[in-house]
């Protein structure tokens, strides 16, 4: 692959809930959303194989595009993590996450609705939980609704995977 081709795009129907503080799926104008409340940290988790032909050099840049269900100002953090599932890697009866990594402190689009795109860097090896092409991996997307301001859900729209 080169740098900046997709490795994985992940849509709100392919969200695997948690058991607890799981954001919600909704509809906005027919498009699927998932609702990540403003007040209480709701997470959308996401699994896929990391395509054979990820070079795994220098890492990889999640994208998320995003709208506002009502806030029109201040602010919105967003928090993502790796697990590599991979061979004899990760036991499925535990989670095995890597540091979350951020992007804080966005201003939200100024028209409730209006999608805004907004990205984190993550470093090949232990900020991606080491995943390598060919592994099996989740990714886990958190609103860190405790340290941002903006009011109302923080909807997801698409969360697109590049190679960096």
């Amino acid at each position: 692959m080169a740098s900046g081709d997709t490795l994985a795009i992940f849509t709100p129907h392919m969200n695997e809930p948690t058991t607890a503080n799981f954001a919600t799926l909704d509809l906005r104008n027919l498009h699927p959303v998932l609702n990540h409340d403003d007040t209480t940290n709701e997470y959308s988790v996401f699994s896929d194989v990391m395509p054979q032909n990820y070079a795994g050099t220098t890492g990889i840049t999640a994208y998320i595009h995003y709208a506002m269900a009502s806030a029109v100002a201040d602010t919105i953090d967003w928090d993502l993590a790796f697990e590599r599932i991979g061979d004899r890697q990760q036991d499925l009866d535990s989670d095995g996450f890597a540091a979350v990594q951020s992007v804080d402190n966005t201003t939200v689009p100024a028209t409730s609705g209006l999608v805004d795109v907004v990205s984190i860097a993550f470093t090949d090896g232990a900020q991606m939980d080491s995943v390598a092409a060919g592994d099996g991996y989740r990714v886990k997307l958190n609103r860190d609704a405790a340290n941002d301001d903006a009011t109302g859900d923080g909807q997801l729209v698409f969360l697109e995977l590049r190679e960096t």
